[in-house]
């Protein structure tokens, strides 16, 4: 009775109600998180190829366990680390052996994101072939946007339309694509600057589809990110011609190819002829002038945009600051571009990759190592784990000012939250690592990577094999050796990659 009454008073009393539903979410929400980096954790240390990974998952996972959000935000983390792909596939593949899970969309996406992303064609089209057939739902536009993209990337044009015909038969069930789906493959090229094959696409298939506006604007984005803005600008008359009605993104690319030209000034012009066709201008719209003004190096414009924010009933976001944090950066006006971060914490506006890279980059230029690092610790002590891009720069700045300790402190950092770091990174540390005569600690990175499922390129085991041989340390370089051509069993090597011993120094190997 005390309990029926309590609830009476919270149902009377909506801000308790929503402070006891805050209070559970957050204790639930910190559970989840810690359940997430343990299991990613245990993926990513688990010793492949030479263990199957199936028992260890189910040692570590539960029937009670398991959950759309768990496997989600596991497969979050092993796709932004990432980590191998054929562990992801597997962590996949076990979850739906529970008969009470039923797997969402976003966790089978990010699966086949992670395959594509590693090449493994092969594996892509097993995971699609699975899924098929136990949850054909599960097949969205979107996974069938994944799948031709990488394809467009990583193979020919032929290849990507046999794709797109395979994808057709299989999933379309007696229907043909339709207008998405044709706009999918254009966007694939497109995404790829592969602008005459989208072309041909395009006057191959138009027949067949009826395209929309939307077509018209992803072609219109593929001249954009080519970086010519007469074929921008020819092609948006075009569309005029054929009878398309031009909508905000259509506007939005126009003002983005002329602001990522310099051309800031054009780029205002259009905002003005946007505003006069009854087409009001979005955040984006705003956010893009405000880059556009940072290019060329104008930070009162850009102030000013950012201040008409609240005037137009908008509300500034984490990529809106970053655009004018960005616009003080390129201005020398590293003073200004912190009190934007501070302002973004007192708006409850997380940094993100973006901002701390943004930072670094203007840190570097005004006071050198010391500014970066002030930043760098401040980014750890926050548990944040930048992506690629920024860890091999941070990497290479540490190991050149000198700071190897540093360097390898944050590799450690990076791998003690379940991180797998770019190979460039790699390749930084390692040699400087050696040179600096700590083999042993090289030798222990490179066996980590591997552990993890991933490549080691081949600069980074050059360098390693001649310290080791110059030691006299067969054993050590035997063992790499072996871990090198296990892996390749599991994940064929590409180019770049390590592929072991190499012939020449196999005597010298020998009569160590």
């Amino acid at each position: 009775m005390l309990f029926l009454g309590r609830c009476n008073q919270l149902l009377q009393a909506p801000q308790q109600l929503a402070l006891l539903v805050n209070v559970g979410f957050r204790f639930y929400s910190s559970d989840l998180e810690f359940e997430v980096k343990r299991i990613t954790k245990i993926i990513n240390d688990h010793p492949f190829p030479d263990q199957p990974i199936r028992p260890a998952l189910a040692q570590t996972i539960t029937s009670a366990a398991i959950s759309s959000s768990l496997v989600e935000n596991v497969l979050g983390r092993l796709f932004s680390t990432h980590s191998n792909g054929l562990k992801a596939f597997e962590f996949f593949k076990f979850s739906l052996q529970f008969p009470e899970f039923s797997p969402t969309p976003d966790s089978f996406e990010k699966t086949l994101h992670i395959l594509t992303r590693m090449r493994d064609f092969s594996k892509a089209w097993e995971l699609i072939e699975v899924v098929h057939k136990t949850h054909p739902s599960l097949i969205s536009l979107k996974s069938v946007g994944i799948m031709l993209s990488r394809i467009a990337k990583f193979r020919s044009f032929e290849e990507t339309l046999e794709a797109f015909e395979k994808l057709e038969n299989k999933l379309a069930d007696g229907k043909q694509f339709g207008t998405d789906e044709f706009n999918l493959l254009l966007q694939a090229f497109c995404t790829q600057r592969q602008m005459k094959e989208a072309k041909s696409v395009f006057n191959k298939l138009y027949s067949r589809f009826s395209p929309t506006t939307k077509t018209m604007n992803i072609l219109l984005l593929g001249f954009k990110e080519s970086g010519d803005v007469t074929s921008v600008e020819l092609f948006y008359h075009e569309m005029i011609r054929r009878g398309f009605k031009p909508n905000i993104v259509t506007h939005n690319i126009r003002i983005d190819s002329y602001c990522k030209r310099g051309r800031f000034v054009d780029g205002l012009r259009l905002l003005e002829e946007m505003e006069q066709m009854n087409c009001f201008p979005t955040l984006r719209t705003i956010t893009t002038l405000i880059h556009g003004a940072g290019i060329a190096q104008n930070t009162v414009m850009a102030q000013q945009l950012f201040n008409e924010i609240p005037k137009r009933n908008l509300v500034p976001d984490a990529v809106a600051y970053n655009a004018l944090i960005n616009a003080f950066i390129r201005a020398g006006d590293v003073k200004s571009a912190t009190r934007l971060m501070d302002e973004m914490d007192e708006n409850n506006l997380h940094h993100d990759n973006v901002t701390f890279h943004t930072m670094f980059l203007g840190l570097m230029k005004s006071s050198g190592i010391d500014g970066v690092l002030e930043l760098y610790h401040k980014m750890i002590s926050k548990n944040f784990v930048p992506k690629p891009p920024t860890v091999v720069m941070l990497m290479k700045l540490l190991c050149k000012s000198g700071r190897v300790d540093q360097g390898f402190g944050f590799w450690n950092y990076l791998i003690e939250r379940g991180y797998c770091p770019h190979s460039h990174a790699m390749d930084v540390l390692l040699r400087n690592l050696c040179s600096h005569g700590r083999v042993e600690e090289a030798f222990k990175c490179s066996a980590q990577i591997l552990e993890k499922g991933r490549h080691l390129s081949k600069n980074s085991f050059r360098v390693l094999e001649r310290y080791l041989i110059e030691m006299g340390d067969d054993d050590k370089l035997r063992e790499l050796d072996i871990m090198i051509k296990k892996l390749q069993t599991a994940v064929p090597a590409s180019k770049g990659h390590a592929i072991g011993i190499s012939s020449m120094n196999h005597e010298c190997v020998a009569s160590i």
